[in-house]
Parts: structure tokens; sequence; C-alpha cells
């Protein structure tokens, strides 16, 4: 298990990851305000009335009139901002912190908020195409999580992040590897797995946009594939 905490990459356009901080604060807050751990009776109220129900929102079945909170079309955004435990929220918040700031770098400040919610939108779809008549709802960061490391793979391959490895071991390596790693669990894992309400799918949707969506929506002159700190792109003028 390799654990990201830390990388070694400036930011260029913006001065500030306003964005990338604000999302942190409000998943934290919602964990809090919202969700109350200690509460169970209010987690479960929390996750079937704003996560994203697959056969709620493939409309399949109908959500009781005690739980709606939202039309579903809605949970596929506030689905994102709830978690599971503080394990989820901690797991996520890390990704987040570690590669946000530089995707929002890259996209600006609007664009970034834009490109992380239809990336969860994509994840939420994805898992709920996959299991239609699904009755546990999703919750969690993962799929704008997944998007990120989709558009960080597609911007900086080669720089070196910091890592934990077994949660005790740091080790400093390009993001490639542990990347291209959990990338490679995710697709194993749809193949293999029989827990057809793990959001595997959810992961994979949110990945794939990521990385599609980096390539139109990133500032003009931020090139992808950068191999090397001083911009230069491996062996090919920017895109």
């Amino acid at each position: 298990m390799l654990i990201p905490f830390n990388d070694d990459n400036p930011l260029e356009g913006i001065t500030h990851a306003y964005v990338t901080w604000a999302l942190i604060a409000a998943n934290v807050l919602v964990f809090l305000l919202l969700q109350h751990g200690y509460r169970p009776e209010i987690d479960v109220a929390s996750a079937f009335g704003y996560g994203a129900i697959p056969a709620v929102v493939t409309h399949a079945a109908v959500l009781p009139d005690e739980y709606a909170r939202l039309p579903s079309e809605l949970t596929l955004i506030s689905y994102m901002f709830l978690h599971g435990g503080w394990m989820h929220l901690a797991g996520n918040m890390a990704f987040l912190w570690v590669f946000g700031d530089n995707v929002e770098d890259a996209l600006g400040h609007v664009r970034f908020l834009a490109f992380y919610l239809l990336c969860g939108i994509a994840g939420g779809l994805a898992h709920s195409l996959a299991v239609p008549d699904s009755a546990s709802p999703l919750v969690g960061a993962s799929a704008g999580i997944s998007g990120l490391v989709g558009a960080y793979l597609m911007l900086h391959p080669n720089v070196r992040i910091w890592v934990l490895m077994f949660m005790r071991i740091p080790l400093r390596i390009p993001a490639v590897w542990p990347l291209g790693a959990w990338i490679a669990f995710q697709l194993w894992s749809v193949i293999a797995s029989g827990d057809q309400d793990t959001a595997w799918w959810a992961h994979i949707g949110g990945l794939l946009a990521g990385a599609v969506l980096i390539v139109f929506m990133r500032r003009k002159g931020v090139p992808l594939w950068v191999m090397t700190r001083d911009g230069t792109p491996d062996g090919r003028p920017p895109v």
C-alpha cells in the first residue's frame, strides 16, 4: 500500500489552491456537522438522503419519503461530500491535498471546480450503470479524486512524490509508479471482485473522465506529459 503525502511540484499559474482547500474544508465540515459518526442513525439518514443510490438514479426504485432530501440527479454531486468513516475521509483528503493543487494550477480555479464535480458525476453514473438495481448508497469523494489522479498523470507523470509504503516507510518516487499501481489495482478489482456494491466502477469512471477532460479544459499553454522539472516534454513539443 502506497499513501501519498507530498509532491515536489510548485505552482506556476496560481498563487494558492483556494478551491482545493475549500473542497477539503467542505468534506470535513459535512462529516462533522451532518454525519456525526457517533450517532449511526444520523449516518444512515445522511447516506440514504444525500448518497447516490443506483436504483434511484436509474429510476428503478423510488426512495421512501422519510429519506428523500434531494432530486436523484443532485445526489450525483452531494454523495461526493459524504464518507463512510474517518479513514475513508482521511484517505481521500490526502489524495486531494497532494494532487488537487497542481490540477487546479493547470485549470484555474473555476474550471477546476467544474472539472472535479464532472469527474464525480461521471463516477457516480458509471457505478449506477454498472449496478443499476443496487439499493446501497454510494458515498465518498473517490470518483472526484480518481479524476485528479487521471489528470495528474496526464500532466506530471515524472514528478517525484513522497509516499508511505505500508503506512511506515517514506519513499520519494516518480508519480507514475504509485499512481499507475493504484490504477492497476482499480482495473483488477473491477475484473476480479465479486462485491458489486464496492464502487470500483465509480473510480474507473472518474479516472477516465479526468484523463479526458484535462486535455480540453487545461489553461492555454499548459503542456501534457511533462517528463522533466524544467518543463521539457518527453521528446515532443508542448501539446
